[in-house]
């Protein structure tokens, strides 16, 4: 007979003092099983899209597609069993014992063998009677998933089992009508951070999970559109394993982010996972190494990391869910990240379209801040793309909001940034521009596009070195962000620094990945004219002819003489024009 191998969700139940049941009434105990199989257990395994393997006579062995439909399946049937026992003794009672693994098995046929059958089957021994038992590979698979509530009873020995497993009890939730009613959420998007788990088995790294915890609360709580539960009610759950759907109902949150910390000698693992708690989807995740001689350090940087992960991993969340929300049921804010979502590629009709929703949010809201700073940007668009027919016109709207924008939020960081960008764009003094930033940054350390604005207006000031770092930083806390803005940033103060070479392999490079962006193109023309490359300098003034009318524009934004003169010389060379 052929042997294959497969991984499976793996199910073992049997009946809790079985032999004390057939000697006390072996008839009618053997009647009852038969009616619990015919009328509970057989429906519901099929229900579950489950295959029984094989029965014996007190027991059941049942293979499942998924963890999600063995585990379901168990806590249905043990939820239906108090009222098949109502008006029977206690000593007649049938009560399940059932145990589900995720493991390796091997097919011989129609049976399967092999340790993650064993597993469950020692699981099934572990549970008590009425009770479900999983082990952790199969916790993973169904946590946030089902109505249950799980209690991590800790690492066991179990027979013939070489290693210790983690395992875990399953708690059928209590019905709608008898739990506390959950909590409303927040108009704006809100997140609990619960404790980190001490993985090291040493007491001592308690105090530092505990800490990184109280860090990372810290800097989400820097994020002004994100409501942040208190560390007091958030630690509540400290030393219990919960389903993040019910944090989410009981503390009127729609996210949470949860985590572990590992040591080894004097080095330090960590890792956090980004929860919808709604759904129980996943939408990120990270992990995170340090060494313990400054834990201080150690702390800050990884919180600080963590929120500038967070901050527009939970914007992009927002976005796509205010995207399948009614249009007659839009909120200013909703109108807003529809406006985000049509931003990028940054092509004319996007722009135009980023304006309109604008303009509806701050109809609804006239003092919204972020919305109007953004609208200013999106005039600084339309103005470097020669997308408008009166520049003069749209660069006193684009003025106009940065400032409306400043005075309704002069200490939200968004604001800040965007503003005192667009102000610095349109001739502002630098130190001013650059001193919003700085506030902006001294509000929120951890936010992302902050350090990237910060960055660019330091080349403005002439100030490329400081530049590189603040665009570094900006990766550090935005690793996976849009990957052209941080090419872009790099090769414009490269340029500034005449390392050519380097400069032109990063903004040809941030054009494979965003080719509508003009200034892009002027500044890698004028990089290959710089190098006597002048082919490809003019050639790059063809694909900006592209999406422009503009070659060389009147005015720029680099306060240093040098610094204009070296940009103007260049793509002057580059457009074949007289020096």
């Amino acid at each position: 007979m052929s042997q294959t191998r497969r991984l499976a969700a793996i199910l073992a139940a049997d009946v809790a003092g079985y032999s004390r049941l057939m000697g006390a009434d072996e008839e009618g105990t053997l009647e009852r099983l038969k009616a619990l199989r015919r009328e509970l257990v057989d429906p519901k395994i099929a229900e579950h899209n489950g295959r029984i393997v094989k029965t014996t006579g007190d027991g059941l062995l049942v293979e499942f597609p998924s963890v999600v439909d063995a585990v379901r399946c168990a806590v249905d049937v043990q939820q239906a069993m108090p009222e098949r026992n109502m008006g029977v003794g206690e000593d007649r009672r049938v009560e399940w014992r059932i145990g589900v693994n995720l493991g390796d098995v091997i097919v011989e046929g129609d049976d399967i063998i092999g340790d993650g059958v064993n597993i469950a089957a020692r699981l099934e021994g572990v549970a008590e009677p009425g009770g479900v038992c999983i082990s952790e590979d199969a916790f993973r698979q169904v946590r946030g998933k089902i109505d249950a509530e799980f209690d991590d009873i800790g690492e066991q020995n179990l027979k013939n089992i070489a290693r210790p497993l983690r395992l875990y009890r399953v708690f059928p939730e209590k019905p709608a009508e008898t739990r506390a009613p959950a909590l409303p959420l927040p108009d704006k998007p809100s997140i609990a951070v619960l404790p980190f788990q001490n993985m090291s088995g040493d007491p001592e790294q308690e105090y530092f999970a505990d800490g990184m915890v109280e860090e990372i609360i810290t800097a989400l709580s820097r994020i002004r559109w994100l409501f942040v539960i208190a560390r007091n009610s958030s630690f509540t759950y400290k030393g219990q394993t919960v389903d993040v759907k019910r944090v989410g109902r009981e503390l009127g949150v729609r996210y949470v982010l949860e985590g572990a910390v590992r040591k080894a000698g004097n080095r330090v693992r960590i890792t956090a996972q980004l929860i919808d708690a709604l759904s129980g989807t996943h939408l990120w995740a990270e992990r995170f190494d340090g060494s313990l001689e400054d834990v201080f350090e150690l702390q800050e940087r990884v919180g600080l990391n963590i929120a500038g992960v967070i901050e527009p991993t939970l914007q992009a969340a927002e976005i796509r869910r205010s995207a399948d929300r009614p249009t007659n049921d839009l909120s200013a804010h909703d109108l807003f990240l529809r406006a985000l979502s049509h931003v990028y590629p940054r092509e004319k009709k996007g722009i135009i379209a980023t304006l309109d929703l604008l303009r509806q949010a701050i109809e609804r809201d006239p003092r919204y801040g972020a919305a109007l700073a953004m609208s200013g940007w999106c005039h600084f668009q339309l103005d470097i793309n020669d997308w408008t027919d009166d520049r003069e016109a749209n660069q006193r709207t684009g003025i106009d909001l940065a400032r409306r924008a400043l005075q309704i939020g002069p200490d939200e960081p968004e604001v800040l940034a965007v503003a005192g960008f667009v102000l610095a764009w349109y001739g502002e003094d630098i130190d001013v521009a650059i001193g919003l930033i700085d506030r902006c940054l001294d509000l929120n350390p951890s936010f992302a596009r902050g350090w990237y604005w910060s960055g660019t207006l330091r080349i403005f000031a002439g100030q490329p070195d400081l530049a590189l770092e603040h665009f570094e930083t900006f990766l550090r806390l935005s690793p996976r962000g849009r990957t052209a803005f941080y090419l872009t940033g790099i090769g414009n103060a490269l340029f500034f620094k005449r390392r050519f070479d380097d400069a032109a392999a990063k903004l040809l490079a941030s054009l494979e990945h965003l080719p509508t962006v003009t200034p892009t193109y002027r500044l890698l023309a004028s990089c290959y004219a710089h190098m006597g490359r002048l082919e490809e300098a003019r050639e790059i003034v063809k694909r900006l002819l592209t999406v422009t009318r503009v070659v060389v524009p009147s005015v720029t934004p680099y306060r240093n003489p040098d610094d204009r003169e070296l940009f103007l010389s260049g793509l002057r060379l580059a457009a074949g024009e007289e020096a």
